[in-house]
């Protein structure tokens, strides 16, 4: 797939393998040192004509949306991840396991929290929920228990994609559902304050960017976020993803190259991507 992509990606700028002077790649499943030695192996395969780096897709979202190229990078779509590089190139990063090391703040992380909810309101644990209703309407549970029993035995699973109406019923003013997410900001926020720590940045100004699905949700998740990072780095600003993640691999493969790229090159390279995307988008629909 990735020598298709690149096959055709040179063919439509006119050049071939050997014209590349430097190239950036980040990779899905990029997570641990040892991952790196094969899918260099790949990329060899494609003989650039210059120096590559291969990395985690977060740490790209971050070179293409932070002004300067470093800072911290915090991603929430279906899972979540964050991953941070100072200004001297030193990267920081959380494992990006989820759970399993108490990585929490995804979508699926938030709807098993929701579910927790409406469990703690059924055994008077904790306040009753509309969140109750709407995964008994989302899952078509003949009643609570029905629902409850389903999920305890799997014949309902969490599912991601029912997070949006986690945020509807906590628009709709529900207490439980708004503390789920900002639970999950929360938890988002210590991703980042780790990293933070790892790089050494609590007294530098620096911009965390956002990218992900869940952050389309809004204050209700930003702003506990905030609060986290910004108790510990009080110079960090939260920035929403307005890049195509692609725009950070072309600046770390200037980078491989030797090339000082500026936020001006930086800009031009986001505006040449929307426009070669949106390009693109309207020849799939004629």
């Amino acid at each position: 797939m990735l020598s298709e992509a690149t096959s055709e990606a040179f063919a439509q700028a006119g050049i071939t393998a050997q014209d590349v002077s430097g190239a950036g790649f980040g990779l899905s499943g990029c997570d641990w040192p040892k991952d790196v030695a094969p899918l260099r192996r790949v990329v060899d395969g494609l003989h650039l004509g210059g120096p590559f780096v291969v990395t985690n897709d977060a740490t790209i979202a971050l070179v293409a949306g932070a002004e300067a190229g470093w800072g911290v990078a915090i991603i929430a779509g279906t899972g979540c991840n964050c991953r941070g590089r100072d200004a001297q190139g030193r990267e920081g990063r959380v494992t990006g396991e989820g759970g399993l090391f108490g990585e929490y703040g995804g979508a699926s992380e938030l709807v098993v929290r929701a579910i927790q909810a409406v469990g703690m309101a059924y055994t008077h644990r904790g306040p009753a929920t509309r969140l109750t209703q709407l995964f008994m309407d989302y899952y078509q549970a003949s009643d609570l228990e029905d629902l409850l029993e389903g999920l305890a035995r799997r014949r309902y699973r969490p599912n991601p994609a029912a997070a949006p109406l986690v945020f509807k019923v906590a628009e709709e003013g529900d207490p439980v559902a708004r503390e789920a997410i900002a639970w999950a900001g929360r938890q988002l926020g210590s991703l980042a304050e780790g990293v933070i720590r790892q790089l050494q940045l609590e007294n530098e100004t620096f911009e965390v960017v956002l990218a992900g699905s869940l952050f389309k949700g809004g204050p209700m998740l930003i702003e506990p976020l905030r609060e986290v990072v910004q108790a510990i780095a009080p110079g960090a600003r939260l920035v929403r993803l307005n890049a195509p993640p692609v725009v950070g691999a072309v600046l770390l493969g200037m980078e491989q190259a030797g090339v000082k790229w500026s936020s001006e090159v930086r800009q031009h390279l986001i505006d040449g991507a929307r426009e070669a995307l949106e390009m693109r988008r309207a020849a799939r629909q004629s």
